[in-house]
């Protein structure tokens, strides 16, 4: 029986967004990349303050919160070079050099006896800025049309890490204490390097060389003024992500469930969401409906904000179920976002110069986190939550009415890898 040219276009079409075995092997073993880096520096955060104090100097709480956040600043300084050094060099020797930097910082924090080494081993944790450069390797080893796909796997891998290490964390530290978890994130990073090196597959050769002048490169990106849309976005995004934990939890305690138990609520609205995201999102964009779900999904994380300060401003304390709810809410829209911003700032950016612009994108991130945690510090502790509440709300209309007028870039035309 033949297929009419209906049919035959039809199953064309289903079979180009379907990934291919080198595509799914690019995309979870880079994953597991940024699972293995991630999980180092998460299992860390729920219990750093509280294990820095013990340092001496760690009575200063203000040296404390520089200890936690320095590397954020650190690697929002170098996220823009590495980028570069990408484009001119190969992705591979870049992420080995990050890698190794990031070893570096964190055998110095297993060894630190002081607050000071610790800053010193965070600092240089932030200085492996790999991020720009895995991306660009996986955006160069996936076609346009499973490009979100493929960032989404990389996205959740990071979701899914962040959850499992507020449930490890407190177990490990009463094992090995903070050093343990310093040393155990060394080890991470060079199973990251030994996966670099035997599992990921070879980048293309077309990439590594014949990239245009850092600064040409550089400028190319800051002209395009759909890449400062996202660029801008992603840095809004993660600023109000960062700012929100800064109350939630106290929250969560208000709503009557102690510290050590909240992975309940984050672990499952978590796993839930990738769910729901991975049911509708690469439907839709198939569809041709990415620009629609791009939206929705900042006008989601909007709404959790106002819901949130709505809670506050209640004489009520907000139930458990009603902050479970929200953040369910909020991990939709995240990581709708989380896996289509990436994706389309590989789609917009010329190949040659992807890797800056996966630089300057990240760069933005890394800043949006600095933001979130310093200016939302400083927000509750002078004008309480609902104030910071109500400047998430107002940070992501202001996002939303800037993306309103963004299209949906056109794939571009390539061969599938097999």
């Amino acid at each position: 029986m033949q297929l009419s040219q209906t049919q035959e276009a039809l199953l064309s079409d289903s079979s180009s967004h379907r990934m291919t075995p080198a595509e799914r092997r690019a995309s979870l073993t880079l994953a597991l990349i940024f699972a293995l880096r991630m999980l180092g520096l998460f299992i860390v955060l729920p219990v750093f303050a509280l294990e820095a104090r013990k340092y001496p100097g760690g009575d200063d709480v203000a040296r404390v919160g520089l200890a936690m956040g320095i590397y954020g600043l650190t690697q929002a300084l170098l996220q823009i070079p590495f980028g570069i050094a990408a484009d001119r060099f190969g992705r591979k020797p870049v992420i080995y050099a990050g890698l190794s930097v990031f070893v570096l910082g964190s055998t110095l924090a297993a060894l630190a006896t002081s607050l000071d080494g610790l800053i010193l081993g965070r600092a240089l944790q932030g200085a492996g800025a790999i991020s720009a450069a895995v991306t660009a390797l996986l955006a160069d080893q996936t076609r346009d049309a499973v490009r979100t796909k493929a960032m989404a796997v990389v996205g959740g891998s990071i979701g899914l890490v962040f959850a499992l290490s507020l449930v490890l964390s407190p177990v490990l530290n009463s094992w090995w204490g903070l050093h343990g978890l310093f040393a155990m994130t060394a080890t991470l990073a060079l199973a990251g390097m030994a996966v670099v090196r035997w599992v990921v597959p070879a980048e293309p050769i077309r990439h590594a060389t014949g990239a245009p002048s850092p600064g040409a490169a550089l400028l190319q990106v800051l002209r395009n003024p759909a890449l400062l849309r996202l660029n801008g976005g992603v840095m809004v995004l993660h600023a109000v992500q960062l700012a929100m934990w800064m109350a939630v939890p106290a929250m969560l305690v208000q709503a009557g469930l102690p510290k050590a138990q909240h992975w309940q609520v984050y672990l499952p609205t978590v796993l839930l969401s990738f769910v729901l995201m991975g049911a509708s999102l690469f439907r839709l964009e198939r569809k041709g409906y990415l620009r629609a779900v791009f939206l929705v999904a900042i006008g989601m994380v909007a709404l959790v904000q106002l819901g949130l300060c709505l809670s506050v401003s209640s004489a009520h304390s907000a139930s458990l179920a009603w902050l479970g709810t929200l953040m369910f809410v909020f991990f939709c829209g995240f990581n709708v976002l989380e896996a289509s911003q990436p994706s389309l700032v590989s789609r917009l950016a010329p190949p040659a110069v992807r890797g800056t612009a996966m630089g300057v994108y990240n760069t933005l991130q890394s800043l949006g986190f600095f933001i979130g945690g310093a200016v939302g510090g400083w927000v509750v502790q002078r004008h309480g939550a609902q104030v910071l509440f109500a400047l998430g709300t107002l940070a992501m209309l202001l996002w939303l009415a800037v993306a309103w007028g963004m299209q949906t870039p056109a794939a571009r035309s390539g061969t599938a890898l097999h």
